[in-house]
């Protein structure tokens, strides 16, 4: 079939075979083409068109090509894949670029000869071992789309420009890892490492962009590798989907991937709880695309942000932001840290599948696009079965199973708004036998079932070229139920049938004025419900006093409001000013606090950054112990001031050195006087994942956390990454009787190396050593002890002993497959590969009536696969 357009300017013939070896890769009389060109182009195919084809015959698509580009194309219909489907969105570029993109998409190459004749010939084996990069750039203030951003993968000729709704697609980019640099005049460059170009997939890379007030080229040495976030410029950590995915042994838990940061302290292996600056997990909290998640683990501990294995699919987050203090305004109701998570889209192209399998479990991700692309759907779903993990470790070992669901649906109502529909599901159950405590030397046996959900929408609207705002509407709940019993004499010692629940509204809104100018405003507000059913028998406490049975029936509402603004200020081009306000009332004691916060980020050159934060942060006490008495409605709500200074230091583009110093102080934290000695907040790790009765409580404890950090911190740009880092801090209370001691957390020292290597696409080596100076210790008063059958702490030494050192090395392996039209992962893991005896806690035996030590995770091989197609 032949077409002729009487104004063509050139006659242009594609001669179209079906085998390579009439045509080799390149030959004497041919030569390959591709995005850079070559001599022999002939100039018609220079011509700038603009297309946006969506899944239309390949026939179509060259047709269409050849009308705007004013040539014509001759070809054989049985020769070429015509019926095949191909979609193409591109503005103003070349005629060749149009061609190549919907060539790629058929598994065809482009040959030119030496007088300008076109050939088409399959392409080999390993050039179908392609991918596609795709992605959008949005103003990073405003979340208006940015049209004609250059987006170009640093180190090769590849590249795009994005339309006018600010998409943009690269296709046919060979497996392997890669460097995207995002610019355009007037804003700051962007430079993201370690994208993973896989077979025949798709790879999402959004980016904001945010206006800059000097030139380009200052911006790039900057800025580099290491995105800034000028709101908070001090203790925040960015983490990439791929950074996430291959940190030793997370097993892809979010909390776990971040042990190798400076601020997190060292406590144990059993637990993925986050020990920041010296707090307890119960300071922390997470957000998921806007929506607040108190806790996102299976066997979360109640009132804390703790517990075993994170909730979700590692492969669902595409990025981390982790504060770990001195965070803005935006965030309250946390005393520490906030890690603020995204979840990625689903594929808005075509439907893609998932399955991985390793020790702890089965699971798969499904994702695709429906309403012709204005929107995407994506769900995933785990089952674990650590029965096999937890025999390698510990034969007779208690078996923790877990369920889990995520699903994520986004639909783009018009240009201007966003709809996003988030839920997550988790279901986790632990049974202990009388029969298994005796042979663990444990003193308690029972079961555990925690089932919690947290589902939400968010609605993004764009203002216009000023603002856009962000407002969520979601629900949480967790029910509790807890049963266990005295292994000794089968007397049950607490039964906990709780449901709690959280209906939220936030509202978060950026409003820019001007360059270097832009305000965030915002409210939120959380009703509560809860319902316990609490028991717990008489039993003597830790320092041996006898407490009377506690019994809670409750049913009670209540709510929480707040009102926060800021804002971010450049007064001069060195340096950016953010001063903020926020306002809590929490309906159920009646208090309100006012809290103001400050940071600052001063440029002393091109590479080097001053920052510093300083401001109060309030917190509601867990309900857990709130709800315990009415007369604790009295007690004020703990307050935490910070000051943060700390110098940032980019040597390179890729590697950067920070030092930074903090300062934690304290105040209105609860204390029990019948046990002066021991500290409330921190009990869910000496009396073993939860929170005990009380009878009495006041508000007068104090506490604090200083300290020093230095991370050196390198991104993958070539073919290998690291994370030097090092702390020393010291971490105590005051306890009732005013004497100052230190608190469990305070491991004083924290070394790590943290790192890998890819020598190329298919092959990755990467190891986390942790090397921790032990956390405080209470030995037992051993005559007490063995009057009571059961272990009391020794009253005048609390604390004062220390465990050993802690010291551990993780290797991890992971080879990739690269298939014309799938992807396989299969890595394998080594936790404590020197096999060290590293020491958790010291326990009491009941049975035996005598002292006995715990011991972590011993040398553990984990392995596993992750198949993509």
């Amino acid at each position: 079939m032949n077409r002729t357009s009487t104004c063509a300017k050139y006659t242009l013939v594609l001669i179209l075979l079906f085998g390579t070896s009439l045509f080799p890769q390149q030959t004497n009389s041919f030569i390959r083409i591709d995005s850079t060109g070559g001599p022999n182009i002939p100039k018609a195919l220079l011509t700038k068109i603009t297309l946006s084809l969506n899944k239309v015959p390949l026939e179509k698509a060259l047709n269409v090509i050849s009308e705007k580009g004013k040539f014509t194309l001759s070809y054989n219909r049985g020769r070429v894949p015509f019926r095949k489907k191909v979609s193409v969105k591109m503005a103003n570029v070349h005629a060749l670029a149009a061609l190549l993109h919907v060539l790629r998409q058929t598994g065809t190459a482009l040959m030119v000869s030496k007088d300008g004749q076109l050939a088409l010939v399959p392409a080999n084996k390993k050039l179908r071992r392609q991918g596609k990069i795709k992605g959008r750039v949005l103003d990073k203030e405003t979340r208006g789309p940015m049209a004609g951003v250059n987006v170009t993968l640093i180190g090769t000729a590849r590249g795009a420009a994005t339309d006018v709704d600010g998409w943009f697609s690269v296709s046919g980019v060979p497996v392997g890892n890669y460097s995207v640099k995002i610019s355009r005049i007037g804003y700051r460059s962007l430079l993201k490492a370690d994208v993973i170009v896989k077979s025949n997939r798709v790879t999402f890379v959004d980016a904001g962009l945010q206006l800059s007030p000097v030139a380009m080229d200052q911006v790039v040495v900057l800025s580099g590798y290491f995105p800034q976030l000028q709101a908070e410029p001090t203790s925040v950590v960015h983490f990439s989907a791929e950074e996430i995915r291959r940190a030793s042994s997370s097993l892809g838990d979010v909390s776990r991937a971040l042990y190798g940061l400076p601020s997190i302290a060292k406590v144990n292996d059993t637990f993925n709880s986050l020990i920041v600056r010296g707090g307890s997990p119960s300071e922390n909290t997470f957000f998921v695309d806007n929506i607040e998640m108190p806790n996102i683990s299976h066997f979360g501990i109640q009132g804390t942000s703790g517990g075993f294995l994170s909730l979700f699919n590692g492969d669902l987050v595409k990025e981390v932001n982790f504060y770990s203090g001195g965070f803005s305004t935006r965030y309250g109701d946390k005393l520490s840290a906030v890690m603020d998570i995204s979840f990625r889209d689903g594929n808005r192209d075509e439907v893609d599948l998932q399955l991985d399998l390793n020790l702890s479990g089965v699971s798969g991700i499904a994702e695709g696009p429906f309403a012709k692309g204005r929107g995407a759907w994506l769900f995933s779903a785990r089952k674990s079965f650590l029965e096999i993990l937890f025999k390698i470790v510990e034969e007779d070992s208690n078996v923790p199973a877990y369920t889990d669901f995520q699903s994520k649906i986004v639909y783009d109502l018009s240009p201007t708004d966003r709809l996003s529909i988030l839920n997550i599901y988790g279901l986790s159950d632990l049974t202990s036998t009388r029969e298994n405590a005796f042979a663990d030397g444990e003193n308690e046996y029972g079961g555990v079932t925690l089932t919690q959900n947290t589902g939400g929408l968010n609605w993004r609207h764009i203002w216009g070229e000023h603002g856009y705002s962000n407002t969520a509407v979601s629900h949480t709940f967790w029910k509790y139920n807890w049963n266990w019993f005295l292994a000794r004499d089968e007397s049950e010692l607490f039964d906990n049938q709780s449901l709690e629940q959280e209906i939220k509204l936030r509202n978060v809104n950026t409003y820019r004025i001007g360059p270097g100018q832009r305000f965030e405003f915002g409210l939120e507000a959380k009703f509560l419900n809860t319902d316990y059913a609490y028991t717990n028998a008489a039993h003597h406490d830790p320092l041996g006093n006898a407490t009377p049975p506690l019994n809670i029936d409750l049913n009670t509402s209540s709510q929480k409001y707040s009102a926060f603004v800021s804002y971010n200020w450049q007064p001069v081009r060195n340096l950016t000013l953010t001063p903020g306000l926020r306002a809590d009332h929490y309906a159920y004691n009646g208090n309100t606090h006012i809290s103001p916060r400050l940071s600052f980020s001063f440029e002393l050159s091109g590479k080097t950054v001053l920052n510093g934060a300083l401001g109060a942060f309030y917190q509601g006490l867990p309900l857990i112990l709130l709800y315990q008495k009415d007369a604790f409605k009295d007690l004020r709500d703990p307050v935490a001031y910070h000051y943060i200074l700390g110098l940032s230091h980019l040597l390179t583009r890729d590697t950067r050195l920070t030092v930074e110093a903090y300062h934690k102080e304290y105040s209105h934290f609860p204390l029990d006087p019948t046990s002066p000695s021991l500290f409330i907040m921190d009990e869910p790790i000496y009396e073993i994942a939860r929170f005990t009765p009380h009878a009495q409580l006041t508000d007068t404890g104090k506490a604090f956390s200083r300290g020093l950090e230095v991370m050196l911190q390198k991104k993958l740009v070539n073919n290998f990454y690291g994370v030097i880092s090092g702390t020393y801090f010291r971490s105590r209370y005051r306890d009732f009787a005013g004497v100052w001691r230190n608190r469990i957390y305070d491991n004083r020292y924290v070394f790590n190396i943290e790192g890998g290597y890819k020598p190329n696409s298919s092959w990755e080596f990467s190891a986390r050593w942790t090397y921790a100076g032990g956390r405080p210790h209470t030995p037992y008063d051993y005559e007490a002890s063995r009057d009571l059958r059961r272990g009391v702490f020794d009253r005048d030494r609390v604390n004062a002993d220390r465990l050993p050192a802690y010291n551990s090395l993780n290797l991890r392996f992971d080879r990739r497959f690269h298939f014309s039209s799938s992807n396989l992962i299969c890595y394998f893991s080594v936790w404590n590969a020197l096999d060290r005896r590293n020491v958790w806690y010291d326990l009491w035996n009941e049975t035996l009536n005598r002292e006995e030590r715990i011991e972590q995770f011993r040398r553990t091989p984990v392995f596993g696969i992750e198949f993509e197609f």
